[in-house]
């Protein structure tokens, strides 16, 4: 196949293996969808270097273009919650967007052509392609690794425990050896090259089927002890959370549901977590509504809040708001904050460069927020003080989507404070009842397996969950629903694993591998 035939197919191929995303995880689409893109790749492959180069880089842009279009239609949502104001730009989100993420793909199977030929060689080839692409489509111009292809595994227990080891990437780079080697069975050659490949990818997988069942108990995770969580979802819809004017409604509502009778033999709730920019107001400085909130908690409970706050202005220039967690105590103390330190292009600001352009044309970011938010510390993320809890690893929504990137680093030669669970408040009611919701705590669920911690997760119309440090949700709410979630705080797996330890760096390792491996068995066409 060749002009735009070719690119059809590998846009509809490539949305084929959208299916292995939640809320669906059919593996076998995206089988199916990788054994195409090789047979799309090999009809590029056959021309000259020079001609097959931009041919393998089409295909792969078109290819990663249907894959994400599928993967993350639903966020044209968040363009229709103020349709008057930004319906116009629904195209730029569910099209724009995928068409420009699709050029890492682009670069990734152009980098596979480098190293390319018939044979078993070619598979390892795609894997190191679309390896590097995928970590540098969450690296690069603030990164956005949603659906990264490992999500494909680790939406399966007993598979995505791998990610302890070599974290989502180097999932990755095992979905496209398991998912892309059938694509030999009809080569010509010996039964060893046209077998091996998906024999050695059987093997992958029962390999790493059979490292989960291992690593994962039989028993439930034993709790912290003296610890119950109260997580609040108050199903707010978006277009009435941010509205001033609601202020005294919506805090109503949060004091009715976190004050509910505990179910007969339960504990009472010693913390209680509100989501993602709980307020539309600054809680900070109402003191009246947090001496409010404070007598309304549970005897001796603390509570831990997301709310916008803002800073005080030096004369002359503009008060900085930030999206942050806050720690409050009774009688309405705010005893510690977290300001998100990831924020979400042209949602919570402008990029710089296009920033002062974009609002002389009256435009401005999803959240109408003066100026924007505000990033928080350059150093990157903190943990978060909480008294009785172990130390928090804070994450403000989508910062749970980036593997290596949410316990903080080692400054100054000091070894970093290591925390005992992962806190993550969010406000999914942008995307309503598809799967971004659902796609959203699988990749949170994923870094609870990565880091060997426990994650709590609070979202304002869900899906409020938390889950045990193997990936196990152990208690959850449905979304767009309206409750409280009451729950122990599983304990964290004793020592860090390999991941939280090394990083990507077994990542790179294996890229490196990969990339070798086919270099190696490369041959004349």
């Amino acid at each position: 196949m060749r002009g735009w035939r070719r690119l059809a197919l590998a846009f509809a191929s490539g949305a084929l293996g959208a299916l292995t995303m939640p809320p669906y995880g059919l593996l076998p689409a995206l089988v199916l969808s990788l054994t195409l893109a090789v047979w799309l790749a090999d009809g590029a492959a056959a021309l000259p270097l020079r001609r097959s180069l931009p041919a393998m880089a089409l295909v792969g842009w078109a290819w990663g273009f249907g894959y994400l279009t599928a993967g993350l239609w639903w966020l044209g949502s968040a363009f229709l919650v103020e349709a008057d104001e930004f319906a116009w730009a629904l195209p730029l989100g569910v099209i724009g967007l995928p068409a420009v993420l699709g050029l890492f793909y682009g670069a990734g199977f152009a980098a596979a052509r480098l190293v390319w030929s018939p044979g078993a060689g070619r598979i390892a080839a795609l894997a190191a392609g679309l390896g590097g692409a995928e970590w540098l489509r969450g690296h690069l111009f603030t990164g956005f690794p949603w659906n990264t292809l490992g999500m494909a595994l680790a939406g399966h227990l007993s598979l995505a425990q791998g990610a302890s080891l070599v974290g989502l990437y180097g999932l990755t780079l095992a979905t496209v050896l398991i998912g892309a080697a059938p694509a030999t069975l009809v080569d010509r050659g010996s039964t060893i090259a046209r077998f091996g490949p998906s024999l050695g990818a059987a093997a992958l997988l029962a390999g790493l089927a059979g490292y989960g069942a291992w690593r994962v108990p039989d028993a439930a995770t034993q709790a912290v002890p003296g610890v119950r969580l109260r997580l609040m979802q108050p199903n707010l819809p978006q277009d009435a959370k941010f509205r001033p004017e609601n202020k005294d409604d919506i805090v109503d509502r949060y004091i009715e549901l976190t004050g509910r009778e505990t179910a007969a033999g339960s504990a009472a709730p010693t913390h209680v977590v509100w989501p993602e920019s709980a307020f539309p107001f600054l809680i900070q400085r109402d003191p009246e509504a947090l001496e409010r909130i404070g007598r309304a908690l549970p005897a001796g409970a603390v509570l831990i809040a997301g709310a916008a706050r803002a800073d005080e202005a030096l004369p002359g220039e503009r008060i900085r708001f930030f999206n942050a967690i806050m720690t409050i105590l009774a009688p309405g103390r705010i005893a510690d904050t977290y300001d998100k330190v990831h924020l979400v292009p042209f949602g919570e600001y402008l990029p710089g460069p296009l920033d002062a352009a974009l609002r002389a044309l009256g435009l401005r970011q999803f959240i109408a927020v003066p100026g924007g938010f505000t990033a928080g510390s350059a150093a990157g993320q903190r943990i978060l003080d909480i008294p009785g809890l172990p130390p928090a690893a804070a994450t403000i929504c989508y910062e749970a989507i980036f593997p290596g990137a949410i316990v903080p680093r080692a400054q100054d030669g000091a070894a970093p404070r290591e925390p005992g669970l992962i806190l993550n408040v969010t406000n999914d009611a942008w995307f309503g009842d598809t799967p971004g919701p659902r796609q959203h705590l699988a990749q949170a669920a994923l870094r609870a397996v990565e880091e060997g911690l426990p994650l709590v997760r609070d979202a304002n119309t869900g899906i409020s969950a938390v889950v045990d440090p193997y990936g196990r949700v152990t208690a959850r709410l449905p979304l767009n629903t309206e409750d409280v979630l009451d729950a122990d705080l599983p304990a964290a797996i004793p020592g860090r694993t390999l991941y939280a330890r090394l990083g990507d760096a077994p990542f790179a390792g294996l890229l490196a591998a990969t990339f070798l491996l086919a270099a190696l068995t490369r041959r004349p066409r």
